[in-house]
């Protein structure tokens, strides 16, 4: 065998060395990979929480893929119904009322967070619908929280002012709704007859959904839902609303003065602030709650989504970390994406950052974002369970009925019917 001499040796030792250094950095890289939705408010909020964690961990880089929201949700079942966890993502966005289903049909499929999370400081609703027996899976993201929005200034001209907004009934609602039609001839409320984003306010806001703790149907013996239901078909018998169709119909009746208010999500602030010409026109009171029903509270819900971790992920230690040191515990994290993104997240220590405090011209010089926060807090928790789609789809089938005055008990005892069909 031939020898090498000195100076070969040496050579061959620090190339060795360098290979060795190399492959130990290449080792050390981590590339951790996230699916979601909207690249101007999921994926742009996602992206400043991972140059954020980039600058403490520069080895670790964030690969941000966005989906349609069905083809994401498409995908994601597909894949779990697999078995086969290649091409699987290391952290998934998830809709919250999808969330039980997944976490149910699905067990093993995500990583309890517990250990990692601290989630005494998260809206406890929020916590609640990501948790199965006893154990938590998702890292909270942004909140649905509700508020009443309303055009101030149309009816401060039937001599109403926010104090005569805060913390009202819906019955009280439709009385303020008649008497600003009577006086000026505005409808209060535009109701798109294909949504049943109304109902589910109404019964969250009490402590209520469509099914029970245990996953088991709750609708033909649902006190709420029943006020729920009667109180929507007041609303449309009083003539204080309008019919519209679609998204587009509904932000334009309020946002052009068709009609003078809505009652929908948090996220409802970017579009009407786009109204430049309106600022200092409108005001966010919060919603009505139901008259007469136990529990009944003054704060709800409507969307919001949530961060998980997939068991399979070959990178899951660091999947957590990064979850639970930006989204789980940075607060000048929450400010910049309020500004920027409009994402109320759901970390309550966030409302103490002055984004939170800021007051807001447009609405008449409130802390808007401090308000929606305070309510969030408030928000009662329910189980969303695994088939809350699909209760939708029934009671939406049944809203012409309701608007046309049907008999409520009968109208429920048919979606009762209908979902239990469905969830055997």
């Amino acid at each position: 065998m031939t020898r090498l001499s000195t100076g070969w040796k040496r050579a061959a030792a620090v190339a060795l060395a360098s290979v060795s250094m190399f492959s130990v950095t290449a080792a050390s890289a981590v590339e951790i990979t996230v699916w979601c939705w909207d690249p101007n408010f999921n994926g742009a909020t996602m992206k400043e929480a991972a140059d954020r964690y980039a600058a403490l961990h520069p080895d670790v880089t964030v690969n941000i893929v966005d989906f349609a929201k069905a083809d994401l949700e498409t995908k994601l079942q597909a894949q779990l119904a697999s078995g086969t966890t290649d091409g699987l993502p290391d952290i998934v966005l998830i809709e919250d009322y999808g969330a039980q289903k997944y976490l149910q049909s699905f067990p093993g499929a995500f990583e309890p967070l517990n250990s990692a999370v601290d989630y005494s400081g998260f809206a406890p609703y929020k916590v609640e619908l990501a948790t199965v027996n006893g154990q938590t899976y998702s890292l909270p993201f942004d909140s649905g929280v509700t508020g009443y929005f309303y055009r101030s200034d149309l009816l401060g001209e039937a001599g109403y002012t926010a104090a005569d907004l805060e913390n009202i009934t819906w019955d009280k609602l439709i009385e303020i709704g008649t008497d600003v039609k009577e006086k000026t001839g505005g409808i209060l409320l535009p109701i798109d007859p294909n949504d049943a984003g109304w109902l589910r306010i109404m019964m969250q806001s009490a402590g209520s959904w469509y099914f029970n703790p245990d996953g088991s149907v709750h609708i033909a013996d649902n006190p709420v839902l029943k006020a729920s239901m009667e109180t929507y078909q007041r609303l449309m018998a009083a003539g204080i609303s309008k019919p519209v169709s679609g998204w587009t119909e509904y932000t334009g009746s309020f946002t052009s003065g068709d009609t003078l208010s809505t009652f929908t999500g948090v996220w409802m602030v970017g579009t009407i602030k786009a109204n430049a010409d309106q600022s200092g026109k409108w005001a966010i009171a919060p919603i009505p709650a139901l008259d007469g029903v136990e529990g009944a509270t003054n704060a709800s819900n409507l969307g919001g989504s949530s961060w998980y971790v997939l068991s399979s992920s070959a990178e899951k230690a660091e999947a957590v970390d990064f979850l639970a040191e930006i989204w789980g515990k940075d607060v000048d994290f929450y400010q910049k994406i309020l500004v920027n993104q409009g994402a109320l997240g759901s970390l309550l220590a966030a409302r103490e950052g002055e984004a939170y405090k800021a007051s807001d011209d447009f609405f008449s010089g409130t802390p808007v974002w401090q308000n929606f926060s305070d309510w969030l807090g408030k928000i009662p928790a329910v189980n969303y369970g695994v088939f809350t789609n699909e209760a939708d789809a029934a009671v939406a089938a049944q809203i012409p009925n309701i608007t046309s005055g049907g008999n409520i008990d009968e109208i429920i005892a048919a979606i009762d019917s209908q979902v239990r069909q469905q969830v055997q």
